[in-house]
């Protein structure tokens, strides 16, 4: 998987480290788990997916490119939490949030078999963000809405960066930085989310 990762255009070996420190095989259904390791999205049950491992190192790698770490972390749709778990490799403090309470019990089990300690979850509408944790240093986005959410962008520091997925049929990465002068926006690759929605369940 990381040598075609590498092949992908991944270049920061500190997220390569991350992804091959994880095993994935771990957070797929045991029936999908001969398929782990492909580059491809699986399905979660309760209509959700698993991202593609080149999809979370692509964004992973577009948030500590050139800063020294990932800082405090706000990952919104932790799912089953694989890349909550990729992300806790990178720094000290995950926060998760997830808003269907059967994924989040799922993603508690991984970390306690990983024994994954620095990862908090919690069980609550994405849109929202986590004001009590905030200001986050990097905030990664695991589903696609019309728009970026503004609680995301008030909750995000100062030199702070946020990825995400925007848009419906035609979505594309996106990557905000919070600078002294306000946010600027970078608009990248072509993608394909499951929607981001309001609410819990």
């Amino acid at each position: 998987m990381i040598e075609r990762l590498r092949e992908q255009g991944i270049r920061n070996e500190a997220v390569l480290r991350a992804m091959a420190a994880v095993p994935r095989h771990i957070f797929v259904e045991e029936a999908l788990a001969s398929r782990a390791y492909e580059d491809t999205a699986l399905p979660l049950g309760m209509g959700q997916t698993i991202s593609q491992p080149y999809i979370v190192a692509r964004m992973i790698e577009l948030l500590i490119n050139g800063r020294p770490g990932l800082g405090k972390t706000l990952e919104v749709g932790a799912g089953c939490g694989y890349q909550a778990a990729v992300l806790a490799q990178l720094t000290s403090e995950v926060y998760a949030i997830e808003r269907l309470a059967p994924l989040i019990e799922k993603a508690k089990g991984n970390m306690r078999t990983l024994q994954q300690f620095n990862v908090r979850l919690k069980h609550g509408d994405g849109q929202l963000g986590l004001p009590e944790a905030a200001p986050f240093d990097s905030i990664i986005v695991a589903a696609a809405g019309m728009q970026v959410p503004p609680a995301l962008l008030a909750q995000l520091a100062e030199g702070g960066r946020l990825v995400l997925p925007v848009g419906a049929n035609e979505q594309y990465l996106s990557l905000i930085e919070r600078t002294p002068q306000g946010f600027t926006e970078t608009r990248l690759d072509a993608v394909r989310f499951v929607p981001l929605l309001s609410g819990t369940q």
